[in-house]
């Protein structure tokens, strides 16, 4: 019972039992908000990844797509198998029953131009032809548009107000063609001054509109960023619903430059800066037609109903279903494998830097542990001659490092949990404080810092935190112990 009698008095009469309390709080109180933030990001990270591509991904490096052949048992009546039939086997195989969704689509690069404020631009993207309804059964499609977000039924068709505008356009390029510029007001379109009415012709004869086919290009294609004059970030949109873009590619046998115009009809927007400025979605029926791929594929998305337990297995039957060197089957982490390994290996070494905070924590409970020693040798001499074994002296020197570890380690997660809750609102009074944006959302795409605490890092953080704080206490206790009574008192 005097141990522990001696060890909160020691805690409450030590103003040096502070300090070691505060270093191992701030400790603490760091590794928590750190690895809760980089688990933030790394959670969002991968819910981006794994949204834009699916549980499974089968692609081919082929630029004519895959070439399955038929199961006719007659060699001369074999055929290249359709990614409609394609589908249709994998669900009729061994683990079609595992697999809730799936879809093909045709992934390549591609350059796309529009006109912005008279001028030509073109930017590389990757364009990918997607079925909308069928890429949005397989993962995260219609809960990144903007226009159409989180519709059940998402599809490129054009609203009443794109269209508007798109004829608005169009009228506009034959005025300037003629040298003849109208003052352009495209948001009441007005009818245009002395304008002469076309005569419909087409309600007369019957001759059908051509089909207008609509395109989803990432936000930050269709948006610029920069920075007024006063440092804030702002966002003006260059290509409007209803604007007309030009998508070049290569496609036929001989892979030359083809190429077709679509209409924006929406955007994309997943919050990733890589994806954002690349991505270009179109029909996949109308990029078949472009490259001459009529019937074909070059990748098929594929949801499972159960990922964990049935990953590995689909991927050991898709891979018999396509056994060709130039096709690759692979989980969205296999995929992504790189990137979420750089992650983790960044969050290990950030670790391992950080908790040399706590190692320092140990140095002073060690340093000061040492000194206490010192001063209390008159203390342990009484207590020794009045029958405490060195065990007991001993105890009592570790229970108090092992107190302070504790207390220091409660105040450290009672600190980290608060700052991680309020970690935005502690930006935005650091960014009022300093004048300059401490999680800049022009950079990180993020409307805010992402979080996510681990109960399993706080609680190994804790551990760590007073095991270190024990242990480096172990010195001076034994030191304590040691001491011999007659020594302790020889002066007194």
């Amino acid at each position: 019972m005097y141990k522990l009698l001696l060890c909160v008095r020691y805690l409450q009469t030590r103003y040096l039992a502070f300090i070691c309390i505060v270093s191992v709080m701030l400790g603490v109180a760091t590794l928590i908000v750190v690895n809760a933030v980089m688990s933030g990001f790394g959670t969002k990270l991968k819910d981006r990844l794994h949204g834009v591509l699916s549980d499974v991904v089968v692609d081919t490096d082929r630029p004519d797509g895959f070439y399955v052949l038929s199961d006719d048992p007659d060699p001369d009546r074999r055929r290249p198998l359709t990614p409609d039939e394609i589908v249709a086997k994998i669900k009729s195989g061994p683990v079609g029953d595992r697999i809730e969704a799936l879809t093909p689509t045709i992934e390549t690069f591609a350059i796309i131009r529009f006109q912005c404020n008279g001028t030509n631009v073109s930017k590389p993207v990757r364009l990918i032809g997607v079925d909308p309804q069928g890429r949005a059964e397989v993962g995260g499609f219609s809960e990144y548009l903007v226009r159409q977000k989180d519709a059940p039924r998402p599809s490129f068709d054009l609203t009443p107000e794109a269209l508007q505008r798109h004829e608005w356009n169009i009228k506009q390029a034959r005025y300037e063609a003629g040298n003849v510029v109208p003052p352009l007001n495209d948001k009441g379109l007005p009818p245009l001054p002395d304008a002469i009415p076309e005569p419909k012709m087409d309600e007369h004869i019957g001759i059908p509109k051509p089909k207008l086919h609509g395109v989803i290009p990432g936000h930050s294609i269709a948006h610029f960023r920069y920075k007024d004059k006063n440092g804030q970030p702002v966002e003006e949109c260059v290509l409007k619903p209803g604007d007309d873009v030009v998508l070049i590619t290569a496609g036929g046998q001989e892979m030359k430059p083809v190429w077709g115009s679509f209409i924006v009809t929406d955007y994309l927007k997943t919050e990733m800066s890589e994806y954002d400025q690349s991505f270009v979605y179109v029909p996949l029926e109308q990029l078949q037609h472009i490259r001459g791929m009529i019937g074909r594929a070059t990748a098929f998305q594929v949801k499972l109903k159960n990922y964990d337990r049935d990953k590995e297995l689909v991927t050991q039957e898709l891979r018999k279903v396509f056994p060709h060197a130039d096709v690759r089957v692979a989980t969205w982490e296999e995929h992504q494998g790189p990137l979420l390994s750089a992650i983790d290996i960044e969050r290990g070494i950030l670790n391992l830097l950080l908790f040399m905070i706590v190692g320092v924590a140990g140095f002073s409970i060690l340093a000061i542990f040492t000194m206490i020693v010192s001063e209390k040798y008159r203390d342990i001499g009484v207590m020794k001659s009045l029958g405490a074994s060195s065990a007991g002296v001993m105890s009592i020197f570790l229970s108090y490092g092992l107190l302070l570890g504790v207390v220091g380690s409660l105040l450290g997660t009672a600190l980290g949990l608060t700052v991680t809750r309020y970690i935005n609102e502690i930006e935005a009074a650091l960014t009022v404080l300093t004048g300059r944006a401490v999680f800049p959302k022009d950079i990180y795409y993020f409307k805010e810092i992402p979080t996510n605490v681990e109960p399993v890092t706080v609680i190994a953080v804790n551990v760590g935190a007073v095991l270190i704080a024990t242990v480096f206490s172990l010195l001076p206790a034994w030191r304590a112990a040691r001491l011999h009574p007659v020594q302790a008192l020889r002066f007194e």
